[in-house]
Order: C-alpha cells, then sequence, then structure tokens
C-alpha cells in the first residue's frame, strides 16, 4: 500500500515524487519508458536555484534572446545579470526521476490504465512494460502528472477532457558551426504568419546541439512543413537531424485540479504552461511540488478538502503572470502585423528590463511604477495604430 502514487515522471510528476519521499512519504512513481516531450528547454534562475540543479544538466548558457518579426526585423534583448539556461530534456527528466528514485520513491515502467476502487482503497492499474500485463499499485491517493492529454484528468477531474491546447513540434539538430545567423548564446524566436499563425517558432540552442520547432492551434498545419521553412530561414537545412518529437502544451490552468476525494492533477495536466511564451517546466516542477504539499496535507489530516491546496498555492504566486501573458498573447498573435507591431514594442529598453526580470524571477516587477505607466502608454499606441509598425 502506498501513500501516494504519482502518474508520469516528467518534471512535474518526478518533484512530487522527490517531495513526497523526501518527507517520509511511502510513493511509486509510474512512467512510460522511452517518450521526449518536445521542448526548447529553457529553465530561469529561479528554477536552477529552487530546485537545485546542477551545472552538468545545463547544456547552454544564453545571454541574449532575439525576436524577430514577420518582416526579418531583428531586435536583440540583453539578458543582464544572469543567464537562461537550457536543458536537454532527454537527459533532465531522467535525471529528476533518478534523483526522485535516491530519495525513496519506487519507480515503475508502464502505461496507466485506469483506476480501480474499492473498500481498500484506490488502486492505479497499469500495463507493465517488461511483461505487457496488467498490475496494480494500491494507494492512499493518486497525482496525475500525465501530460496535456492527461488520462488521470480526463476520467476523474470535471474539465479535465475540455483542455485548450496548442501542437508543438520540434527537430533536434546538430549544431551548426559556420552559419553566421545561428550563435550558441542567443535564442531566436520567430513570431511569423508563415511558421505558425498563432504562436511562434523558434531556435534554442543545446550546446553541441539545438531545437528548432514551433508550435499552433490551428488545425490543418503541417508542422514538419513549417518546421522545415524555419530550417531553411535559419541556414540549418543541411543539419543533421538527430530527433523529432511533437505533443500538445496546454494552453490555460484548469478550473479545478482534484476530483474531490483521492486525485490531484500537477504540470502540463493541470494546464500550467504560460501563456505567450509557452514556458512550462519552472511551472510544471512548480506544480508537481503544490501538488505534494496537498497530497501530504491531506494525508496528515485525513481532509480530502486539502487537496484543493495545489490550486490554491500556485495560483495566489501565479495567477497575476499567467493572465498577463494571457492578454498579450491574445492581444499580438492574431496576425502578422500584431506580431510586427509586438516585435516594435520589443525595441524598448523598459520593456525589454521589466520582461526579462519577470522571466528570471517569476514576479511581475513593481518596483518601478513610471516603466510600467509607459509600456502601458507605448502598448495601447501600438494595438491602436497610433504608432507604426515600422517605427522604432
Amino acid at each position: 500500500m502506498y501513500d501516494v502514487v504519482v502518474v508520469g515522471g516528467g518534471p512535474a510528476g518526478a518533484t512530487a515524487a522527490e517531495d513526497l519521499a523526501r518527507s517520509g512519504a511511502k510513493v511509486a512513481m509510474l512512467d512510460r519508458a522511452g517518450r521526449i516531450k518536445p521542448c526548447g528547454g529553457a529553465v530561469p534562475p529561479r528554477l536552477i536555484q529552487d530546485f537545485n540543479i546542477p551545472d552538468a544538466q545545463i547544456v547552454a548558457r544564453i545571454n541574449t534572446a532575439r525576436m524577430i518579426s514577420p518582416t526579418g526585423r531583428q531586435v536583440d534583448i540583453p539578458i543582464e545579470n544572469g543567464y537562461v539556461g537550457m536543458v536537454d530534456r532527454e537527459h533532465f527528466d531522467e535525471f529528476l526521476r533518478q534523483r526522485a528514485a535516491d530519495a525513496g520513491a519506487d519507480r515503475y515502467t508502464g502505461t496507466f490504465i485506469r483506476i480501480d476502487r474499492s473498500e481498500a482503497g484506490p488502486s492505479v492499474i497499469y500495463r507493465d512494460k517488461a511483461s505487457g500485463q496488467e498490475k496494480a499499485l494500491s494507494t492512499r491517493l493518486i497525482i496525475g502528472a500525465d501530460g496535456a492529454r492527461s488520462n488521470v484528468a480526463k476520467s476523474e477531474v470535471p474539465g479535465g477532457d475540455k483542455i485548450p491546447y496548442v501542437i508543438a513540434y520540434h527537430e533536434i539538430i546538430k549544431a551548426p558551426e559556420n552559419v553566421a545567423s545561428y550563435h550558441p548564446d542567443r535564442c531566436d524566436v520567430i513570431y511569423d504568419g508563415q511558421i505558425s499563425p498563432d504562436f511562434y517558432g523558434w531556435v534554442f540552442p543545446h550546446g553541441n546541439c539545438a531545437s528548432v520547432g514551433m508550435g499552433t492551434g490551428v488545425e490543418g498545419v503541417d508542422l514538419k512543413q513549417a518546421t522545415a521553412a524555419l530550417r531553411q530561414a535559419s541556414g540549418l537545412a543541411d543539419c543533421e537531424t538527430i530527433r523529432k518529437e511533437g505533443a500538445p502544451i496546454p494552453l490555460k490552468p484548469l478550473d479545478r485540479w482534484d476530483n474531490g476525494r483521492d486525485v490531484v492533477l500537477a504540470g502540463d495536466a493541470a494546464g500550467v504552461v504560460a501563456p505567450s511564451s509557452g514556458e512550462g517546466i519552472y511551472y510544471a516542477m512548480v506544480g508537481g511540488q503544490v501538488a505534494a504539499t496537498a497530497a501530504a496535507a491531506t494525508l496528515a489530516s485525513g481532509r480530502v478538502s486539502d487537496l484543493k491546496l495545489a490550486r490554491k498555492l500556485f495560483m495566489k504566486e501565479h495567477k497575476t503572470v499567467f493572465k498577463v501573458l494571457g492578454a498579450m498573447q491574445n492581444a499580438y498573435y492574431k496576425s502578422d502585423d500584431r506580431r510586427e507591431r509586438f516585435v516594435s514594442l520589443c525595441h524598448d529598453v523598459d520593456v525589454q528590463k521589466l520582461t526579462f526580470e519577470a522571466y528570471m524571477n517569476k514576479k511581475l516587477v513593481r518596483a518601478r511604477p513610471m516603466a510600467h505607466i509607459k509600456i502601458g502608454i507605448k502598448n495601447m499606441a501600438h494595438l491602436t495604430g497610433l504608432v507604426s509598425a515600422q517605427h522604432i
């Protein structure tokens, strides 16, 4: 009998399993083998610090972000007082899973099927990868951390089957040696309707390799063709392709993260990917952390209402950031004209500094009220067309 079974061993699930195991709970972590999530791999300094990520997992240190508009305008934004770390999810996720195991969590490899219940409590039914047989893990609580199309969420949590998402696709390529448009310390973000009609494309360095990809929620877009066009435009078409991956990325946190009984969600299963940026690793790990806190509280008190702590704790800290980023995406990602204006706005030094201060520290900066006012005025001028998209 386990105290908690964590379904999913990505950043959210592995973090939840580690936290609970370190607190003394008896924990099982169930994960599918061999799945690598498509991800640019960016992690801010706060994640590296809060979750004690060793230097060996940081495959590149980014000091500049380049925004590229539909007309090819380039705006380089320096990352002051630090860097953005890059990880390779193939190795990073396994590091987190192993760290959870080292903390005392039992690892199981297989595919989640369903949750059965009896007088003794719930059991997670899964298909064991090695034997192919159905097996059961008896438990008191379950954390569903099995991704954007979470089967745990679909079957257990109201609204879990209706989460909106974009499809992300990327190709990991061997890093070029003599391509002028590529720099190993710079992330390129491409806002171009020819690449993505409603999101963006990216070229993110990963040390000796790079992630090139895009995302979209528009049906009928050929993601592989769009990525091929992005590689061609970036001078990366001839680079060796190491692997290709695609997966859904959720767009909005669910209104409810628990079933009021014995299940709580974490990470993509709860919808916690930042709008506009699509950043998910940091928020997934925080989601795993608060799910573990809620599970531990429920185990200690016996009150299933304590499962609600996961969403309450997360939204208390991050609701405003998600709201602002959501408004930004709705305002600027609708057309190439809006995207052109967005990149134009990124020329502004106040925009650059406040954006990256918020990204690095995961908080909206309130120390510079006049800068916020100036940005608000400039934002309205760009959106209403009072300022030309070509104006710098």
